[in-house]
């Protein structure tokens, strides 16, 4: 029971993350505010050659709200939980690689090496995904004759 309660509080906390962060993209703010990572991200970049910095902003909303729903009503179905899962690990480990592909996002001070932290919830949001992912991974049925 403890072990699932400390589940359930993560997940609804990468729930509240994504629908606030999700709804955010829909503000020119948040578009122009996570531009620069999108396009200096190779899994992602391609994206503003078919659309607005809006609309891509958008479509990322609407994938981070899906993927919320998705993991909130993931305790009532175990194909729900398991595609809430692996949107989130995709959203998470997509938003990971900005660290690696974006130019500058590393930066000196005081000697000490510092990113923009907002990204590095997304280690805690990853494992908490992965978890939901691997806790509802489809088993293999066994064929018997």
């Amino acid at each position: 029971m403890r072990k699932q309660l400390g589940s359930e509080i993560g997940v609804c906390g990468v729930v509240l993350i994504l629908l606030w962060i999700g709804i955010f993209k829909f503000t020119p703010v948040e578009a122009h505010a996570i531009q620069r990572l999108v396009e200096y991200s190779p899994l992602m970049s391609w994206m503003y050659k078919v659309g607005s910095v809006q609309a891509v902003s958008n479509v990322i909303g609407i994938f981070e709200i899906i993927t919320a729903f998705l993991l909130a009503i993931s305790p009532f179905s175990k194909k729900i939980a398991f595609m809430g899962g692996l949107l989130g690990t995709v959203i998470f480990l997509t938003t990971l690689t900005f660290l690696l592909s974006t130019p500058g996002v590393f930066r000196i001070v005081d000697n000490v090496p510092v990113t923009d932290f907002f990204i590095l919830k997304d280690i805690m949001a990853l494992g908490i995904c992965l978890q939901v992912l691997l806790d509802h991974w489809p088993e293999k049925r066994k064929i018997t004759a």
